[in-house]
């Protein structure tokens, strides 16, 4: 890839799917388990990485893929 061109990346689309779902963050750390500050920084884009354990427990919550929710873009 040149300099010129724009760096693409993994992004994480967990927001519109909640909203596809009527869901809340709050209900999906309580479907899953995990912490909302987890979720909270995931939802938000910040995250750098994600634990497989984590998109598993996600995906079973939200019964959908890991495409779902990552995109590259």
């Amino acid at each position: 890839m040149s300099s010129s061109e724009p760096e693409r990346s993994i992004r994480v689309t967990l927001d519109s799917v909640l909203q596809d779902r009527d869901m809340t963050l709050t209900a999906l750390s309580e479907a899953t388990g995990l912490t909302m500050a987890n979720l909270s920084i995931l939802k938000t884009g910040k995250a750098k990485a994600v634990r497989f354990t984590t998109l598993a427990a996600i995906c079973e919550a939200l019964e959908c893929q890991p495409g779902d929710i990552l995109k590259f873009a």
